[in-house]
């Protein structure tokens, strides 16, 4: 780690109970500076800290559903037609076993 930047952990009333936060200090855009202020005035977050981590966690789930959808197309790009057939079924019976749920009572 630079000599720039310090790491220690902080316990807040924001992070989850039992989570501690690392603090760190950094120079960002000034943009950026104005989107994490401007989400705490609408009351999306509560702080700039705050309003940086559910940017990142949004950033995160985006590069999860790309990382899936890449390893889906892998999937069944690579597949041979027997497997493909077995797939095709089961996607039907699953479909056919689905119509009978009532998902709402279900929750």
């Amino acid at each position: 780690m630079s000599g720039s930047m310090k790491r220690r952990r902080i316990s807040t009333a924001m992070a989850p109970a039992g989570v501690a936060r690392t603090k760190i200090s950094t120079t960002v855009a000034s943009e950026t500076l104005e989107f994490l202020d401007r989400k705490v005035r609408s009351g999306e977050a509560s702080s700039r800290a705050e309003a940086l981590d559910a940017a990142i966690a949004r950033i995160r789930k985006l590069e999860n559903r790309q990382r899936l959808a890449a390893a889906t197309a892998a999937y069944f790009g690579g597949m041979t037609q027997s497997t493909a057939d077995a797939e095709n079924s089961l996607a039907a019976d699953l479909a056919s076993a689905s119509l009978g749920v009532d998902y709402d009572k279900e929750l």
